[in-house]
């Protein structure tokens, strides 16, 4: 893995004045050698002329949140983060890479989940280069790399956990996004070292069951939540009739036989867990 080292270079303006300086002195002598037609003077001149146009290579300007990283033959020499109009070794070759925050807007994925489930995912990452040496060097294409791992580090992700249900502390695609999140940055970034690159945040930007199955699973969904709105309305319920029960027999509004108790137990779970407006019945007594 390559190490991110700085290299030295200088300020251009200094430089570009010497360099315009230079082309005006061999412009004057380039005049008196065709003059005096001294073939001398003339191959100086001539000589100077090339000398100062590979000089002039040796500008370049780095912009805000930009890097250029320097080689000479193809020997990595340093990064220069400096920003503005700079001037090193005209046969330094500079390579540009951009070090602001970028994000990577992933396509959808089919996967399947823990269960088995297939789902419908993709995820949003932020990210930017940190270490531009690794990023040119130690991988190929370092944007179709983060692109590539991003994928698959979702799919990894995907099938570790449920899309949801299970257990009530277990860890759900769907009920613990944080959780899962964290987990997919934390996972992305061990995969985006080798390329130089830090995750600002990494989180899933679409959930969801696969067309096929949807129907169904919103089904199951609804069967558990009609579940477990029913249990609770039968533990509230209960406790109503308990209270009611306890009340009765502290005040001693009435004595209630074992029968006549299981009979108003009955009659009040009837009323309190019923889905419909119960009708009340009223003994007017037997006729003679």
């Amino acid at each position: 893995m390559h190490r991110e080292n700085t290299v030295r270079t200088h300020s251009g303006w200094g430089w570009l004045c010497l360099n315009l300086v230079l082309y005006v002195a061999i412009v004057v002598l380039l005049v008196q050698a065709i003059r005096s037609r001294d073939v001398t003077l003339l191959l100086v001149s001539l000589g100077g002329l090339v000398a100062n146009v590979v000089v002039t290579a040796g500008f370049f300007v780095v912009n805000p949140n930009e890097a250029a990283v320097i080689l000479l033959f193809g020997e990595y020499k340093g990064t220069c983060k400096t920003n503005g109009f700079r001037f090193a070794n005209p046969f330094f070759t500079k390579k540009k890479i951009s070090l602001k925050a970028r994000n990577l807007n992933g396509d959808r994925l089919k996967v399947n989940d823990k269960s088995g489930n297939p789902v419908d995912i993709a995820v949003v990452v932020v990210w930017q280069v940190e270490n531009t040496a690794q990023a040119m060097f130690d991988v190929d294409n370092f944007e179709a790399y983060v692109t590539t791992q991003s994928e698959s580090a979702l799919r990894h992700l995907a099938s570790r956990y449920a899309y949801d249900g299970g257990d009530e502390h277990e860890i759900t695609l769907r009920g613990a996004t944080d959780e899962v999140n964290l987990d997919l940055q934390k996972e992305l970034q061990e995969r985006l070292d080798r390329a130089g690159v830090n995750v600002i945040e990494a989180r899933l930007s679409h959930l969801a069951y696969a067309p096929e199955i949807a129907h169904a699973m919103l089904q199951r969904q609804q069967a558990s939540a009609v579940v477990a709105a029913r249990r609770k309305i039968v533990d509230g319920a209960v406790g109503m009739v308990e209270m009611a029960l306890a009340e009765l027999a502290e005040k001693r509004i009435v004595d209630l036989s074992p029968e006549a108790k299981a009979q108003l137990v009955s009659n009040l779970l009837v009323v309190l867990c019923s889905e419909h407006s119960t009708q009340p019945i009223l003994n007017a007594g037997a006729g003679k």
